[in-house]
């Protein structure tokens, strides 16, 4: 590409801008932009704190326990079961 094309692209492309710009200003929109007076933040929502019940959480330990009863089974299992090479 031309360097004039793209210089020319340019300049269109800030002139476009610089209006949209005039437009928001003078509808009274201000954007949030670090370092300008004036900006509006936003604040962030606080996450709402879930809550588990007793009895939820006292299930979830109870399955939580059978999971790991089942891989310790496994595990042992595996380790006193022979081996295709131990035949």
């Amino acid at each position: 590409m031309d360097h004039q094309l793209i210089i020319s692209a340019l300049d269109a492309e800030i002139a476009r801008l610089r209006e949209v710009r005039a437009i928001l200003v003078k509808d009274g929109v201000t954007i949030g932009v670090i370092g300008r007076k004036g900006a509006k933040k936003v604040a962030a929502k606080k996450p709402v704190k879930r809550v588990l019940s007793a009895e939820a959480r006292a299930r979830i330990a109870t399955a939580q326990k059978k999971r790991w009863a089942k891989t310790k089974r496994a595990a042992k299992k595996a380790a006193f079961a022979p081996t295709a090479a131990a035949q």
